[in-house]
């Protein structure tokens, strides 16, 4: 779950030409308890400064001079690679709040600034991203996971198949031994059962020397498996 403190360190990213705006801004973000907060009056740098530091939410004023708000967000959408945009866009047009959710803006903040407003709409936008990485992150975290439990399922019928096979083969032997030992004259001064379990005790270690279990009760619980 993501805690008020996560959000108050989502990290975050003002752009706007006026720097009487960004420290405006920057000024009613740490006030509030914010501590990640960086800015920018170049929108140029917007995308190698997100590339960088992978900002959580990125405040953007639409109206710049060169290279506008929208321009950035074009330039955001090449480098997102879920196409999301973590961005709130800061307008005194009403007309361009429409567009700019159209271009993906997920907000809007009005000039001139209201402190309340302001808050409440970086606190919902941080704690919505924050939640979506942390489900991104928890989705990686069970694929690799299924990844694992599959893997071990193989090896284990890979082993079962494995115990099926030596205790085929050490059926087969114990009846060799047994038809060998039952030919007249085989193993003569040897009793019967000694004959039995000599000549199948020796190839079972010369075969098999670190088989040390129950093989009846390993192929019964591979069978299970």
């Amino acid at each position: 779950m993501i805690s008020p403190t996560d959000i108050l360190h989502g990290k975050v990213l003002i752009v706007d030409d006026l720097e009487a705006n960004t420290l405006l801004l920057e000024r009613m973000l740490r006030g509030a308890g914010y501590v990640a907060i960086t800015s920018t009056m170049n929108p140029g740098e917007v995308c190698a400064l997100h590339l960088k530091n992978h900002y959580d939410l990125i405040l953007l004023d639409l109206q710049m001079p060169g290279m506008d708000g929208f321009h950035v967000m074009e330039e955001l959408r090449t480098i997102e690679p879920n196409g999301y945009l973590p961005v709130l866009v800061i307008t005194a047009q009403p007309d361009h709040k429409l567009r700019a959710l159209k271009a993906g803006a997920k907000d809007f903040i009005s000039k001139p600034f209201d402190l309340a407003d302001v808050l409440a709409r970086v606190n919902n936008m941080l704690e919505v991203r924050l939640l979506h990485m942390e489900a991104k992150n928890y989705s990686k975290t069970l694929e690799q996971k299924i990844q694992e439990v599959e893997a071990s399922r193989a090896l284990i019928h890979r082993q079962s198949d494995e115990v099926k096979r030596l205790y085929d083969e050490i059926v087969a032997e114990q009846k060799r031994s047994i038809e060998l030992s039952l030919q007249p004259g085989a193993m003569v001064g040897v009793e019967k059962e000694e004959r039995t379990a000599t000549r199948w005790v020796r190839s079972l270690r010369l075969r098999h020397p670190w088989l040390q279990i129950n093989l009846l009760t390993a192929f019964a619980a591979a069978a299970v498996v």
